[in-house]
């Protein structure tokens, strides 16, 4: 489904136009709490792991992008926050449930925020 995204460029365009708006009309609720911190302003969320992981993989998002291009974006940052940073098989669990417990809710707030703006590429 996503090579077939991929290599429709207005669908792309669209897309990226309206996870844009997302992120700058601030339309996107993430609230403090599914993150286990309080965030003082809007700086702050954009300092947010999955968030930076989430805007990465959008810029790497255009007409044609290698499929490749956009796994090796989440992979990098899986190995930078998760793998490199275990020292055990216990805290190796516990980082990828945080890391997948948090990005599950980033993505959830995705979905939400583009089914409550209607935008044209949900779906």
């Amino acid at each position: 489904t996503m090579r077939i995204l991929l290599q429709d460029d207005s669908k792309v365009t669209v897309l990226r136009s309206d996870l844009h708006a997302l992120f700058s009309k601030g339309l996107l609720d993430v609230p403090g709490n599914l993150f286990q911190m309080k965030f003082r302003n809007s700086e702050e969320l954009q300092n947010v792991t999955e968030l930076k992981c989430l805007k990465d993989f959008v810029s790497l998002l255009t007409f044609s992008t290698d499929i490749r291009a956009l796994l090796n974006c989440v992979s990098s940052y899986l190995d930078a926050f998760v793998i490199q940073p275990t020292r055990s098989k216990e805290e190796f669990r516990k980082l990828a449930s945080d890391f997948q417990l948090r990005w599950n809710f980033l993505l959830s707030a995705v979905s939400k925020a583009m089914t409550l703006s209607y935008t044209d590429s949900f779906g």
